[in-house]
């Protein structure tokens, strides 16, 4: 292993915007943001986030209250997100590609006092008055934030910030109801970086992020970043040809990229032209992450290879080193040090030793030191993501059905909600998917389970196929069926020219489930 990624002691909990100002006095013009043409020092971001942390002071903001940010990923984003931190207030960071409806019921929900936006937000702002909004660029509509802001030297009175404080609210993806916030901590959000000490963050560390900012995949890389003094480069939008050449221009450390945008890297053709020997840790999480990729990804991509496995919400999380466990790579790897990982039945009952030793599935839930505060505003849907064991002790459920291995590796089979019980049997997409993938004339594949006459539910698959393959839908269906169980065989393979995903590449299957039309005549 790269011994820059040998774990340390964890180092004692701070604020992060404490470290940021430790930064700029050590090294005030080191780059700690870039995106194309603008670069803020450490020195910059530092001012920036004492005016911005003023400001909201000088409006009555104080620890606790909450501001929220929707807008494209910027220095000027991290700015404020960075600067509200330093004041106590807590950032809800939003997506710009929420429909209006879900926008304001998730700005009503955080009770947020300001909403910062850029041009990106125009379309989820709807009927949102522009009196709340400040304007990050000169195409958004509120009081253009250079006015906003107190002028260069104005300083936040100090705010003491405790762990259990609250740092942001993330809202879920909503793709199954309503989006729900979680609130995670400032102790929370510190042991992610207390997590990063092992993987070589440093000041001289460069890491390229193409994933937007109110999303957590990205979040757990930015702040340990920020936190060790190195330089975050920001993509706008992703795109994997540009983002080789600013990795190689910029001699990128580490990275965050969620499977699909891997799998697009590492299929240009230009990939192995490009110098990417700096690189010390690539990160990967929020999807699936097939097998076959990982080992190309670490055959030809220099540097260590992590796949995290957890969520938003915290609790236990999965980390699997690929450079360095071949033959684990259909994995999500082992719990964390000092991550408690178990699964449950049904029922809530924890399985046994000799049951997992035999291969035994259930629910995973977990436990470690970054767990969230819980659902804001939303006991009940708090106590419904929890678990607790005979002792007490609170656990996170995840909803994913996995098992361990001899090694304890944990393998997940499928989203609870996603399996397909098909005349009482249980199927599991992700087997099907695995499958697929093996045939040459698919690049993608999805399957989820449709109403079924006949058997409650019956599996489809939604397939990209490969330019210059000739394979029919139903001569697939049938090379699959050949393939799999009885009960897991397929009744309808539709191509679809690409797979609806979030912007952190998780497939959206509710709306491949609606979309779904059985072939005339066909009967399910």
């Amino acid at each position: 292993m790269n011994p820059r990624l040998a774990a340390p002691a964890d180092p004692a909990y701070q604020i992060i915007p404490a470290l940021v100002r430790e930064h700029a006095r050590a090294r005030p013009l080191h780059a700690a943001l870039v995106q194309n043409a603008t670069t803020f020092s450490y020195a910059a971001l530092d001012a920036l986030m004492d005016r911005v942390a003023a400001s909201l002071q000088r409006d009555g903001l104080r620890a606790g209250d909450v501001i929220a940010i929707c807008a494209q990923a910027s220095p000027l984003y991290a700015a404020v997100f960075l600067g509200a931190l330093r004041a106590g207030v807590t950032v809800a960071p939003l997506a710009p590609s929420v429909t209006p409806e879900s926008f304001a019921g998730m700005l009503d929900d955080a009770a947020a006092r300001w909403l910062f936006v850029d041009v990106a937000a125009l379309d989820a702002l709807g009927a949102t008055p522009h009196d709340r909004c400040i304007a990050l660029d000169a195409a958004a509509p509120g009081t253009l934030l250079d006015r906003w802001l107190l002028p260069d030297g104005a300083a936040p009175v100090p705010v003491d910030v405790p762990p259990e404080a609250p740092f942001n609210i993330i809202y879920s993806s909503g793709t199954t109801g309503a989006p729900k916030g979680i609130v995670q901590s400032h102790g929370m959000r510190w042991s992610h970086v207390a997590r990063g000490a092992g993987y070589g963050y440093a000041p001289e560390g460069v890491t390229v992020l193409a994933t937007p900012l109110y999303s957590n995949t990205t979040l757990a890389v930015f702040f340990p970043t920020i936190a060790f003094g190195g330089t975050v480069v920001l993509m706008a939008r992703f795109d994997a040809a540009q983002y080789l050449a600013l990795a190689q221009m910029r001699r990128m450390t580490h990275t965050m990229l969620v499977p699909v945008q891997y799998q697009r890297i590492m299929a240009l053709p230009q990939f192995d032209a490009h110098d990417l020997s700096c690189t010390r840790a690539k990160f990967c999480t929020s999807a699936p992450f097939s097998a076959a990729v990982k080992a190309d990804v670490v055959k030809r991509w220099p540097g260590a290879l992590i796949e995290f496995y957890g969520m938003t919400e915290g609790g236990g999380t999965c980390i699997l080193l690929a450079h360095a466990n071949p033959t684990k790579l259909h994995t999500v790897g082992q719990p964390a040090q000092g991550h408690d990982i178990r699964l449950i039945d049904d029922a809530g009952i924890e399985l046994s030793a000799d049951a997992i030793s035999a291969g035994g599935t259930g629910e995973v839930v977990g436990h470690s030191p970054g767990m969230m505060s819980g659902y804001h505003g939303q006991p009940a849907k708090t106590r419904e993501a929890e678990w607790f064991d005979a002792s007490g002790k609170r656990f996170i459920r995840t909803g994913d059905v996995g098992r361990f291995d001899a090694d304890g590796f944990l393998t997940l089979m499928d989203r609870k909600k996603d399996m397909v019980i098909s005349g009482g049997f249980n199927i599991y997409p992700s087997d099907l998917e695995a499958v697929l993938r093996g045939h040459q004339a698919v690049v993608d594949v999805a399957v989820v389970g449709v109403p079924s006459a006949q058997w409650g539910e019956t599996p489809v698959a939604f397939v990209v196929r490969r330019a210059g393959f000739g394979s029919t839908e139903d001569e697939l269906k049938q090379w699959l069926n050949a393939r799999v169980g009885k009960t897991q065989r397929l009744a309808a393979l539709q191509f679809i020219s690409e797979l609806p995903r979030s912007a952190i590449g998780k497939v959206l299957k509710r709306e491949l489930r609606d979309s779904f039309k059985a072939p005339d005549g066909a009967s399910l």
